[in-house]
């Protein structure tokens, strides 16, 4: 019989320094990218990304969230507290997403709605 594969959070310090390395300005707007959401709910980005695309609907226009562009992830690769490379074997497949304040709220909503278990835990 095999072992069940017990899925195991990593916690983390949230703290004003934390958040502060994870906000960026796109497009006049203070953002965070979706990969350090899904690492703050405890989720794969690809996982996160799987949620948002499912409520699509609520996050139309850039007030709550938008894709950055081929300028825009170059800007953020040469940030200070940010590494990416671009291209075949490299730490990033596709563009971003970045939510604004409304998109996280608007993510919380949803989060709560769906009654999620991690959600509850950081409240």
């Amino acid at each position: 019989m095999a072992e069940e594969k017990k899925e195991e959070i990593a916690v983390i310090e949230i703290t004003e320094e934390y958040m502060k390395d994870r906000l960026y300005e796109f497009r006049g707007k203070k953002v965070m990218l979706d990969s350090d959401l899904a690492e703050i709910y405890g989720y794969e980005t690809k996982n996160f990304k799987r949620q948002v695309k499912n409520n699509i609907a609520k996050f139309e226009g850039d007030d709550f969230m938008f894709e950055l562009n081929d300028e825009e992830v170059e800007n953020l690769s040469r940030c200070k507290n940010f590494t990416l490379n671009m291209g075949r074997g490299s730490n990033i497949k596709y563009k971003p997403y970045v939510f604004t304040e409304r998109g996280l709220y608007m993510w919380l909503k949803i989060m709560a709605y769906l009654n999620m278990p991690r959600l509850l835990q950081l409240c």
